[in-house]
């Protein structure tokens, strides 16, 4: 028997809606996710998306104006996912020296264990490295109280943030070619921690310490 207190216009109701429309927008998001992984392009058609979102065609415009706004989202969700992964790992360092170490090697193991994010990461992640969310933001809270504790030596935490972000994804992309091992992350890890201005040996420890496990 219905519930009379659940029309339309009753709470129950709009919380289903919208509980509806978020997943809805999410399967959105996970198709363009999995193109973007794929190809690294945003040329597939809006009935691609929909197919492999499995909604339909006009679905689509109640949740995006446009692919790029999807693509966009899609990028900014795979880094707020990223980002939320390394916090989750990192949140027991106090060092912000030894988290950047640690935010490096480990998103090279990445490429094994979440190929997505690394993908999307790889392809698309340098322009969105000043977004509200996702790996930038995150950085530079890192790089800022590395500088305000002394650890790091620089001028500007967003020339910081440009220089580190750079070498992250450049590292993804050799690894892309030559399938690195976890040397190549330490490595990159020691000069990342020397550029921000420890000192040789004490970047070669940090960079070299046992991991934490990723999830």
């Amino acid at each position: 028997m219905p519930n009379k207190l659940d029309t339309p216009d009753s709470p129950a109701s709009a919380n289903r809606f919208e509980r509806r429309r978020a997943r809805t927008r999410q399967a959105l998001i996970a198709a363009a996710r999995q193109i973007l992984a794929e190809t690294g392009e945003t040329s597939a058609s809006i009935q691609e998306i929909a197919d492999r979102a499995d909604v339909g065609f006009g679905t689509f415009y109640n949740h995006f104006e446009t692919k790029n706004d999807l693509f966009d989202a899609a990028v900014g969700d795979t880094l707020e996912e990223y980002g939320q992964l390394l916090d989750s790992v990192t949140e027991g360092i106090d060092d912000p020296a030894a988290v950047f170490a640690a935010s490096v090697r480990l998103t090279l193991r990445l490429a094994a264990s979440h190929p997505e994010i690394t993908q999307i990461l790889r392809l698309r992640g340098l322009p969105h490295i000043n977004a509200p969310t996702g790996l930038g933001p995150r950085a530079l809270r890192d790089l800022e109280v590395g500088k305000a504790s002394g650890r790091f030596t620089f001028e500007d935490p967003l020339v910081a943030l440009s220089a580190v972000g750079g070498a992250l994804i450049g590292l993804l992309q050799l690894n892309a070619a030559r399938d690195l091992d976890a040397a190549a992350g330490e490595q990159m890890a020691e000069m990342i921690l020397r550029m921000l201005g420890l000192p040789a040996g004490e970047a070669h420890e940090i960079s070299t310490r046992p991991l934490p496990e990723l999830p």
